[in-house]
C-alpha cells in the first residue's frame, strides 16, 4: 500500500491480550493506522513463542495467562498508567470477554474482542447441559451486561471477520439487493428499518458461506491438527452444539433440535457438535458445497437483529442464519481425524503461516436467499498472495479478522461513549471504508442454485419440494 491513513489517536495505553495468529497480524495494523505512545503498549500471552516480534519493537511483553483470579490486578494498572483513555484489544482464548469488558468500562478504557469468550474450562465442562454451553448462552451474558449498564465507554463485542465483518456485508448485500429488486425506500437508519427491509425483500435466510482454499506446501502430518487460524478456537467452537438463528418460515425442526427457554429466542441448537454437522451451501469459487454448521455469535445476533415483532412482541419475521464453513483442506482432514478418534483433539497443533502456504484464497461472504432473485453472495475473496503484499505475519484468513479489529477500533475511537455494541450495530459504511483495502476483491454474485438441485438422486431423500429454502433441505442427514 502506498500510503496508510492515520485513523485516530489512542491517548492512553494499549493492552493486547493474546498474541497468536490474530494478535501478530493486528499489531502492524495498529502501528500503521493509529498514533499512540509506544512506551505504553503491552502484549500479554501465556506463550512467548513470538515474543521476539514484541521485543524488537520495544513494547512490554507480559508472559502470563489472564485468569479469573488475576485479571483485575494484572490489567488495571496496565490500562491506566500514564493517563489518557486506555484501549484493551482482547484477541485471546480462555479469558472471559464480559468480565474483562466490564472491568474496562469501570476504569474508563475502550474495549474490543472477536468473540464472547468464557474463562478456561467452559467448552469442555461436562457438568453443563448442552444449552448452557452454547454461544446463545454466552451472548445472553453480554446482553445482560448491556441492559444493566447502558451507555458509557464503548466496548465492541465480537468484531472479527465472522462474527464482525459479515454483519457489515449483510447490510451492504441488502442495499444491493434492494436496488436490484427496485425497492425505492430510503436506506434504513434503525435496527427496525433494517429488519423491515429484509422482510420486504423476502430474505428467508442467510448463510455465512465460506470456502478456504489455502494450500500448504507440505501435506498434513498424521496426529497434527492443522488450521489457518487458532486451533484452540476452532476446536472449542466446533465441539459446542451446532447453533443457528431460527427463521419464522421454518416448518420442520430436526428431532435433536432444541429451543432455549430464556433469552431473545432467536436461535435453536442441535444435540451434536457443530464441526460434525454438515449443511448444503454455495460460494462463488466452488459453487455448491458442503459446509460445517459451526456455532458462531453472528448466527444468533443477525437473526435477532433482523427480527420484526408484532404488537404483542411476537416474532412475525426472522431469517434463519448460520455458518456454512468449508475450512482449508488440511483442517477438514484434521477434523476427520479428531472425530474418528472419538473427538479427542490431537496433541500437536499447527497454524499455517504466510510462508508455508503455496496459494489459495479465503472466500468469506454472506449468502442471502429466498428472495425474488434466488440467492445472492456478497463478500471477500482475499488471496494469500495479496495478503503478503498488504501486511506481514498473517495469511488471508488472519487478515480478514485483524482488519475487522482495526475497523472496530476506529469506530470505538470515533464513538467513545456508545456503550456495549455488537458488530451489527456499528456503522457498516464506515467500518467497510476502513477495512476494504485489506479484503482483496469484494464482489456480489447471484446464483440460481438451491439445496434441492440434483435431488432426489439414486436414493430416497427427505425433502420439502414446496420451499427449497427450508432447513430441512439444507441440513445433511
Amino acid at each position: 500500500m502506498t500510503k496508510s491513513p492515520i485513523h485516530g489517536r489512542i491517548s492512553g495505553p494499549i493492552v493486547m491480550i493474546g498474541f497468536g495468529s490474530i494478535g501478530k497480524g493486528a499489531l502492524p495494523l495498529i502501528e500503521r493506522h493509529f498514533e499512540f505512545d509506544h512506551a505504553r503498549l503491552t502484549v500479554i500471552d501465556p506463550s512467548d513463542a513470538d515474543r521476539k516480534l514484541v521485543d524488537e519493537r520495544g513494547y512490554e511483553f507480559v508472559h502470563s495467562a489472564v485468569t479469573k483470579c488475576n485479571y483485575r490486578e494484572l490489567l488495571t494498572p496496565l490500562l491506566t498508567k500514564g493517563g489518557g483513555q486506555g484501549f484493551c484489544v482482547n484477541l485471546s482464548v480462555d479469558t472471559s470477554s464480559v468480565a474483562i469488558m466490564e472491568l474496562c468500562r469501570e476504569i474508563g478504557a475502550l474495549y474490543i474482542d472477536t468473540v464472547v469468550e468464557p474463562w478456561a474450562g467452559f467448552y469442555f465442562d461436562k457438568t453443563l447441559g448442552a444449552s448452557d454451553r452454547t454461544n446463545y448462552a454466552l451472548r445472553e451474558t453480554l446482553l445482560k451486561s448491556k441492559r444493566e449498564n447502558p451507555g458509557g465507554p464503548t466496548a465492541i463485542s465480537t468484531c472479527g471477520a465472522n462474527p464482525g465483518m459479515v454483519s457489515w456485508f449483510v447490510k451492504q448485500a441488502l442495499v444491493n439487493l434492494a436496488k436490484d429488486l427496485g425497492d425505492t425506500a430510503p436506506e434504513p437508519k434503525t435496527r427496525e428499518d433494517w429488519a423491515a427491509l429484509a422482510q420486504r425483500l423476502g430474505v428467508k435466510g442467510i448463510h455465512i458461506a465460506e470456502r478456504d482454499t489455502q494450500r500448504a506446501r507440505n501435506p498434513k502430518p498424521r496426529g497434527v491438527f492443522v488450521n489457518t487460524w487458532s486451533v484452540e478456537g476452532f476446536v472449542s467452537e466446533g465441539m459446542q452444539p451446532a447453533e443457528l438463528g431460527w427463521g419464522t418460515h421454518e416448518k420442520w425442526m430436526p428431532d435433536n433440535g432444541r429451543k432455549h427457554e430464556t433469552g431473545c429466542g432467536a436461535a435453536i441448537y442441535l444435540l451434536q457438535p457443530g464441526a460434525n454437522t454438515r449443511v448444503r451451501s454455495w460460494a462463488p469459487t466452488p459453487g455448491p458445497q458442503y459446509g460445517f454448521l459451526v456455532t458462531h455469535n453472528e448466527s444468533i445476533s443477525i437473526s435477532d437483529y433482523y427480527t420484526v415483532r408484532g404488537a404483542k412482541g411476537e416474532a412475525v419475521y426472522r431469517p434463519t442464519c448460520h455458518y456454512a464453513y468449508h475450512p482449508a483442506d488440511d483442517a477438514v482432514l484434521s477434523l476427520h481425524e479428531m472425530f474418528g478418534a472419538g473427538g479427542v483433539v490431537q496433541e500437536k497443533h499447527h497454524i499455517l503461516d504466510e510462508h508455508e502456504i503455496v496459494d489459495g484464497i479465503d472466500e468469506l461472504g454472506v449468502l442471502l436467499f429466498g428472495h425474488a432473485k434466488g440467492a445472492y453472495w456478497y463478500g471477500s475473496q482475499l488471496s494469500v498472495e495479496e495478503t503478503r503484499q498488504l501486511c506481514p505475519y498473517q495469511n488471508a484468513t488472519g487478515l480478514q479478522v485483524s482488519s475487522a479489529v482495526l475497523a472496530g477500533m476506529v469506530y470505538a475511537l470515533e464513538n467513545p461513549n456508545a456503550g456495549i455494541l455488537e458488530a451489527d450495530e456499528l456503522d457498516y459504511k464506515r467500518c467497510l471504508e476502513v477495512q476494504t483495502p485489506y479484503l482483496g476483491p469484494v464482489i456480489g454474485v447471484y446464483t440460481d442454485w438451491t439445496p434441492l438441485k440434483g435431488r432426489p438422486g439414486f436414493f430416497p431423500d427427505d425433502i420439502d419440494e414446496s420451499d427449497p429454502w427450508q432447513f430441512r433441505n439444507i441440513l445433511v442427514r
